[in-house]
């Protein structure tokens, strides 16, 4: 934790509560803390002391708007201890604001977020809106080098001239490519000069389902009109771009859904991945015997190819939330 932040030096912080209620479980004090808890909580305690050590070869870090929209709802605080107690470095897809509790919590963000609404539909591909984007990534990145966070995300967009007409004119590949080339090269070298990657992100157009929050917000599968649909298309901006700063955001749901093949694809872009999404397909959720994805052998095609980046967690939990992000994280930890 860095002391330019504030970081308190003397006194309990919310870390040293988290550390001794790890130390309690480790002590074998669970019976304590189950006859003090309600039944959600001391079966989280359980977990937590039959967890064990994580071998550490996969740094697992989680997307918190899964566990804040659905599920039990939690809070950044509630997120950040749970990812504590299940061996997580990070947690992601944050913007600046939230930054300052992470480092309370000692931990990462391994990929921060811009402040667009929503980030992924005006992008890099569309001129009419390339200021606006220049400018929310800029900022991203000055808030992730504060912080000593790796990576900002960036999308292509959606095809649409105006997003707010998606009936009207669409913005050919050809031209959407050389306009994410253009729009990405006027900013990636405010990245280079303060050691950020900018990761662009693969989401899938076939999947135009939802599921509904209990707020009423609608949570998208798939987002079609997205134009940075193939992994292909992302890489070949990528390369285009040519800079050792720009990376893929490879989201293995996303790919599993356009085009599969994840572990060939994973060596094939070997020197471009900066950063990796999971999520059980189809559905877009928890990571189990339900979805056709085999997430071992995923994992280490990612050892294979000498990758030492984080491994984000992005399934929308249908049932316990902690059980199921407990359990990705032991899927994949290979």
């Amino acid at each position: 934790m860095s002391e330019k932040h504030g970081a308190p030096k003397h006194g309990i912080t919310r870390r040293d509560l988290l550390g001794g209620a790890a130390g309690m479980a480790a002590a074998g004090m669970g019976n304590l803390a189950l006859g003090c808890a309600g039944a959600g909580e001391a079966r989280r305690v359980a977990a937590q002391a039959e967890q064990g050590e994580l071998k550490g070869n996969i740094r697992h870090s989680v997307c918190h708007w899964c566990f804040e929209l659905f599920g039990e709802h939690w809070d950044l605080d509630k997120m950040c201890q749970v990812a504590k107690e299940l061996g997580c470095e990070s947690v992601e897809i944050l913007t600046s604001d939230a930054l300052p509790t992470l480092a309370e919590y000692d931990l990462n963000c391994a990929m921060v977020q811009i402040k667009l609404d929503p980030p992924f539909l005006r992008g890099f591909n569309n001129p009419a809106y390339r200021e606006e984007v220049i400018a929310a990534t800029r900022e991203a990145i000055d808030a992730a080098a504060a912080y000593g966070h790796p990576n900002v995300i960036c999308f292509t967009g959606y095809e649409y001239r105006d997003v707010d007409d998606p009936d009207g004119e669409v913005i050919p590949r050809d031209e959407g490519l050389e306009n994410c080339v253009e729009g990405l090269k006027q900013v990636i070298g405010y990245a280079e000069e303060h050691n950020i990657n900018l990761c662009l992100e693969n989401l899938n157009t076939r999947d135009g389902s939802y599921d509904e929050t209990p707020v009423g917000e609608l949570q998208m599968k798939g987002h079609p009109g997205y134009q940075g649909d193939s992994a292909d298309y992302c890489v070949e901006i990528i390369e285009q771009v040519g800079s050792p700063r720009m990376k893929l955001l490879y989201d293995i749901y996303h790919s599993q859904v356009m085009e599969g093949d994840i572990i060939r694809r994973i060596h094939q872009f070997k020197d471009h991945i900066g950063h990796i999404h999971t999520a059980g397909c189809p559905g877009r959720h928890e990571l189990d015997g339900e979805q056709e994805l085999n997430y071992p052998p995923i994992m280490r095609a990612l050892l294979d190819i000498g990758y030492e980046g984080f491994v984000g967690h992005e399934f929308i939990p249908t049932r316990d939330p902690y059980d199921g992000l407990r359990a990705a994280i032991q899927l994949c930890d290979v």
